[in-house]
């Protein structure tokens, strides 16, 4: 099987990000209820991330992948994986979706289309997932994909000040599933 992007889906396509993405991402980072749980970012923020991702998509040949709806290509937000980094030892799963894209099952559709490339296409035995202690939705879908919650490994993200909320984090783990 190749490494073949876009990833499709009945309603999704997940694809490399492009330049034309920058206004709509820097529209869903400035939705206040969709960065509740995250850090804010600036324009410039915003853009320094899609350049990591194009960057990240570009040596590693995957990244958080941007999503938009199959039919009328509509940014929805972004899933998929990235390698190991600090404070990860393995690879991570994560999403973002644009608050019209809640509650229609939009994530769950993503994030089992990015497992299913990521055990096809790269050679890990686990995917981890984390969100800080208070993001029940965020939870929720870990669990809905099969993820489980790896209590004794949470922690305190080390990019986040002592005092900021956001800093205790759940950590989700799921196994390669066995052929």
């Amino acid at each position: 099987m190749s490494d073949a992007l876009p990833i499709i889906t009945d309603r999704l396509i997940l694809r490399p990000w492009e330049d034309r993405d920058r206004d709509a991402a820097w529209a869903m980072a400035q939705d206040v209820e969709v960065m509740r749980y995250l850090p804010p970012l600036t324009r410039a923020g915003s853009d320094a991330m899609i350049d990591r991702m194009m960057a990240m998509q570009t040596e590693h040949g995957h990244t958080f992948w941007a999503m938009e709806r199959r039919g009328d290509g509509q940014f929805l937000g972004m899933c998929g994986f990235c390698p190991p980094r600090p404070p990860l030892a393995e690879y991570e799963i994560g999403w973002r979706l644009a608050r019209a894209a809640w509650g229609q099952g939009f994530g769950t559709e993503a994030a089992n289309a990015v497992l299913d490339w990521a055990w096809a296409h790269r050679d890990m035995a686990t995917i981890v997932a984390i969100t800080t202690r208070e993001n029940a939705k965020s939870r929720a879908l870990m669990v809905r994909i099969g993820m489980a919650h790896a209590a004794h490994e949470d922690f305190d993200h080390p990019a986040l000040l002592e005092t900021d909320r956001l800093r205790p984090h759940v950590l989700y783990r799921i196994a390669r599933p066995k052929s």
